[in-house]
């Protein structure tokens, strides 16, 4: 089976790479906020997938993220088991070890499964 073009850019994909950051011109305090509907990843236990969105907020520092590069950071992990936990925790993790921002907020907000519908937030402010 062929690989698409966009899975390939997927596979190749390196958060660590500095192309995907850019520096921040501003020195005042203001919010960025991003919502990403179309995360999903596969359930470690059963893997059946799982959907959310994932909203983003947060004050920048010296960097911001460049948004195709966040886009396909979030796409990896569509076939990568992992809980619910574990993915908003590695997206936060990830976003403020990289970007050392000011502020951050990661909400993922996952679609229910088996009548229960999962909400995590981690907030930098309250660390």
């Amino acid at each position: 089976m062929e690989i698409k073009y966009g899975e390939q850019e997927i596979l190749d994909f390196n958060i660590d790479n500095e192309e995907n950051f850019w520096p921040n011109k501003h020195e005042k305090n203001y919010v960025i906020d991003i919502e990403l509907p179309e995360f999903m990843a596969k359930c470690p236990r059963s893997g059946y997938p799982d959907f959310a969105t994932i909203k983003i907020q947060y004050t920048p520092n010296k960097r911001v993220i460049e948004l195709k590069a966040l886009k396909i950071y979030i796409n990896s992990f569509m076939n990568r088991y992992i809980s619910h936990e574990n993915s908003a925790n590695e997206i936060f993790d990830t976003l403020y070890t990289k970007l050392e921002p000011k502020w951050l907020k990661v909400i993922a907000d996952f679609k229910p499964r088996g009548n229960v519908h999962t909400v995590i937030e981690i907030d930098s402010s309250k660390m």
